[in-house]
């Protein structure tokens, strides 16, 4: 019989793997703790979660993230479509350089960010609050749609938009028929990883956000100063459930898809 020979690739791919969700089921596991510190087991308890549902403030925090979430995603992909459409269908020399700087957002830092949207809303006298969250967050969610769109239009055989408009199709009608439905799967991953930015940020929100308005990201960072508390493992612990569900629903949709078309 012969040997396994010890792969190094396995162990590596383990290693990682273990790395990145050992955290995870860390946090799963300590929101069921009896204990408010998180170094030690006193048994198994819902009770971080019923604190949850009567956490008006972490409620309203939440709200408002999936608030700022959707209207900047909404705002973004329509934009970042449009843009990448455009700029797909121009030529000239500088389209390189206008590609380029359409990327810069995601380049610079987050704090410098900021602090030019602090700046220029202050000149403005806009208010700070979600109109301004909104904006800032639009505006550093676009390039994942630019570049998601602008990837998947290099794909697309351009003869089926020829053949739409040989056929009589109008400008509108060819776009709405042929172009967005073949763009639409990179319009919809644009989209998921803009909001999921959004709901993630805290730099740029704590630079243009007002005294009244508090999202997620902000109250979570506020409470590290006084500790967090095992209700933030509970939210942690639901928002992961949400979206494993979300993903495992997404991939039976496209099997089902899939095998329809077969």
């Amino acid at each position: 019989m012969k040997k396994k020979k010890f792969q190094f690739s396995k162990f590596y791919l383990a290693l990682v793997t273990l790395i990145t969700y050992l955290p995870i089921v860390i946090v799963v596991i300590f929101s069921f703790n009896d204990s408010k510190l998180p170094v030690s087991w006193k048994g198994f308890t819902w009770k971080w979660y019923e604190e949850l549902l009567h956490d008006a403030a972490l409620k309203e925090a939440l709200v408002n993230s999936l608030i700022l979430g959707a209207a900047s995603c909404a705002a973004a992909a329509v934009i970042g479509t449009l843009g990448a459409i455009g700029m797909a269908r121009v030529h000239y020399k500088s389209k390189g350089m206008m590609e380029y700087l359409s990327t810069i957002p995601i380049m610079v830092p987050e704090i410098i960010l900021g602090m030019v949207f602090m700046a220029f809303f202050s000149l403005l006298n806009l208010p700070f609050g979600m109109v301004t969250l909104v904006i800032a967050h639009t505006a550093f969610c676009i390039p994942y749609v630019f570049m998601m769109v602008k990837s998947r239009l290099v794909g697309i055989d351009k003869s089926l938009e020829e053949a739409a408009r040989d056929l009589g199709a109008s400008p509108a009608r060819t776009f709405l028929d042929i172009t967005l439905p073949l763009i639409m799967p990179a319009v919809v991953s644009g989209c998921l990883l803009s909001f999921a930015m959004s709901f993630d940020d805290v730099v740029i929100s704590i630079f243009v956000n007002g005294p009244r308005i508090s999202t997620l990201s902000i109250k979570v960072y506020t409470q590290l100063k006084t500790g967090v508390t095992p209700e933030i493992n509970a939210l942690c612990t639901i928002i992961l459930v949400v979206v494993i569900a979300v993903m495992l629903l997404t991939c039976f949709v496209k099997s089902r898809t899939s095998k329809r078309y077969k």
